[in-house]
């Protein structure tokens, strides 16, 4: 199976959209164009980088069935939907691209049972969704329609919710309905707690202050008492200075008045 190391997950019943600009995908592309459907799996990168190879891979993965494809200067859009999970057994040789040898997860099957657990995790997602967007502009919307089928629905719930890659894989690699739900309430909660974590006053605010230590705190006070001097200093300069004004207004009969601002995802 022709494969896609990427830095995020991709859902079933979920899209993707991909530049591609490195040649070894682009090879990978023509080949993949010449199969009906146009497919490749999508893994979450463990660790290194999407351009240049090299990385460490999660073994967890989607197949990402391509949908639409588009020719700009420099690079190839795309457009995938997600359709099904897979597991890499065996990475082949990289050249010319990233190929393994997969085999297909069990589809997730639904139970009326679960839906009270359901309108638990979609409620909780979506309250995440909402306060996520105060901060930060959101891919997707709080009020984001699901798919009519409830597996489609768990999936996308998944892809939607507010948390990072790491959470994510870990869904995709859920059991069974379930234990997908039960960990897209947990993480999701989670994401809301983690929110929800604000300053409830000004005064709480760390000064600068908080981070001087002792000895920075002396010598400030030092310099506000040698402050404090110069300032009685001026005050005296400036009353001498005042007395002889006077005494130069009262000698000189004839005297005028001196006259005195002036601010979309790479591989």
């Amino acid at each position: 199976m022709p494969m896609f190391p990427l830095g995020s997950v991709l859902f079933p019943a979920m899209p993707t959209a991909l530049r591609i600009f490195e040649e070894r995908y682009i090879v990978m592309l023509s080949s993949v164009l010449q199969d009906e459907p146009s497919e490749f799996g999508i893994v979450l990168i463990e660790r290194g980088s999407e351009v240049g190879g090299g990385e460490q891979r999660f073994p967890v993965g989607t197949i990402a069935q391509i949908a639409q494809v588009q020719a700009s200067e420099g690079f190839i859009g795309l457009v995938a939907q997600g359709t099904r999970r897979i597991e890499v057994e065996e990475w082949l040789d990289d050249d010319p691209y990233p190929r393994a040898k997969v085999r297909d997860l069990p589809e997730l099957e639904w139970h009326d049972a679960l839906g009270p657990l359901f309108d638990e995790a979609e409620s909780t997602v979506r309250r995440a969704l909402a306060q996520a967007s105060e901060f930060v502009e959101q891919q997707w919307g709080a009020d984001v329609e699901l798919s009519a089928d409830r597996v489609e629905a768990m999936w996308q719930l998944a892809g939607i919710a507010p948390v990072g890659p790491l959470d994510q894989v870990k869904l995709l690699g859920s059991a069974d309905a379930e234990s997908l739900l039960r960990q897209l309430v947990e993480t999701a909660n989670d994401a809301v707690e983690m929110l929800a974590v604000t300053w409830v006053d000004t005064d709480d605010f760390p000064t600068a202050d908080d981070f001087r230590d002792a000895d920075d705190a002396d010598d400030a006070d030092d310099a506000d008492d040698g402050d404090d001097g110069d300032d009685a200093d001026d005050a005296d300069d400036a009353d001498d200075a005042d007395d002889v004004d006077d005494a130069n207004d009262a000698g000189d009969e004839t005297g005028d008045d001196d006259p005195a601002t002036g601010p979309d995802r790479d591989a």
